[in-house]
């Protein structure tokens, strides 16, 4: 590890792996013999082309994009998905969501704006949130527009162990704490969306993968920079890009393939930290964690000790020890460890240590 570069357990900006970094380093101020940083450049220029050409053929590659999907890179985050869904798919305005956390919520709550007829087949808020509905609980519609579902619940810690079924109706994934940490069987899904700064790129670019069959049905409403099919058209160029995130996705992306050897090993890699960490916590009483086992997340893991005074002194002492952004969402409270793709082993073992070191300390 870097010198003086602490273990950043962020839920987002998260860390990027060092490889990368330094990649970025080397080329900040001469990309390529451009003689100009990618931060500089025109995103018409041939130079750049290739930056989103390459970046977008890397998705494919990488998750298994089949062909009769289309790449998008927007900007306004998952945050601005929450409209442009219902904008591009909600023909009937009737599209079902399935709530199970905070972002679910408001991804159901901004589509009502435009789509009245929105409703919840699912909502696991007198719960709390701890779980992932089964698909027997899901009271879905035949006819609705389609299918919203929040793959990885960052700030609860939970992530659906399944895809649900729903028939001939379009099913959309915001994936934005957990893609690229597994592979995904995309052709189960019409559109899955992400932010880039958990596990793609720094903030400022989002990700929309879109079936190209569902394109051309937006709102008139739709403002052009989130119309899908015109997005498509224009190939993600309608206007000027967020050039840097998608140069940084285009290296993060060649670090899975070159480095890690693919989203298998990568779900390996994860699963690896995650039980690591799920094990200590399951065998002791000191940490708690409420969420049901066949629901946790890899990305998110939430823990506490019971006492906010000593969750408190467990965040501050934590940081003099070398690592940051452990506090839990102000929702739930507690910690919240953020272990993305690029927190190597090394850094949730170096948390565990502590965790155990200060167990013995405060009993």
């Amino acid at each position: 590890m870097i010198e003086n570069r602490i273990y950043n357990f962020s839920a987002g900006p998260s860390m990027l792996a060092e490889s990368v970094l330094k990649k970025a380093q080397e080329q900040m101020l001469n990309y390529e013999g451009s003689g100009m940083s990618v931060m500089e450049m025109s995103h018409r220029s041939k130079v750049y082309d290739k930056i989103i050409t390459d970046t977008e053929a890397l998705f494919h590659e990488v998750m298994g994009i089949p062909d009769d999907y289309k790449v998008l890179f927007l900007a306004g985050g998952a945050t601005g998905m929450f409209a442009a869904i219902p904008m591009n798919l909600a023909v009937k305005g009737n599209p079902d969501y399935v709530v199970t956390g905070n972002f679910a919520g408001g991804s159901f709550k901004e589509a009502k704006k435009y789509a009245p007829d929105a409703k919840a087949a699912a909502d696991l808020t007198d719960e709390n949130f701890v779980r992932i509905p089964q698909q027997s609980e899901l009271k879905l519609n035949p006819d609705a527009d389609y299918v919203h579902i929040c793959f990885n619940n960052t700030i609860f810690g939970t992530k659906w162990n399944y895809i649900p079924e729903t028939g001939n109706v379009p099913l959309v994934a915001d994936m934005s704490s957990c893609i690229l940490s597994e592979p995904v069987d995309v052709t189960k899904f019409d559109v899955i969306y992400a932010g880039a700064q958990k596990n793609i790129a720094p903030a400022g670019v989002t990700i929309v993968i879109v079936k190209k069959s569902l394109l051309g049905n937006a709102k008139p409403i739709t403002p052009k920079i989130w119309n899908f099919a015109t997005e498509t058209e224009k190939d993600s160029m309608l206007n000027t890009p967020p050039c840097y995130s998608i140069y940084i996705a285009m290296l993060v992306l060649q670090w899975i393939r070159d480095e890690i050897g693919g989203l298998e090993n990568m779900q390996k890699r994860n699963i690896k930290k995650a039980s690591a960490l799920y094990d200590y916590l399951d065998s002791t009483d000191f940490y708690k964690t409420t969420v049901e086992k066949n629901s946790r997340s890899m990305m998110n893991v939430v823990f506490r000790t019971g006492n906010d005074d000593l969750d408190a002194k467990f965040v501050k002492e934590s940081q003099a020890a070398g690592m940051s952004n452990l506090k839990g969402h102000r929702l739930v409270g507690g910690m919240r460890a953020s272990i993305y793709n690029a927190m190597p082993q090394e850094g949730v073992e170096y948390l565990i240590d502590f965790m155990k070191k200060f167990e013995a300390a405060n009993k």
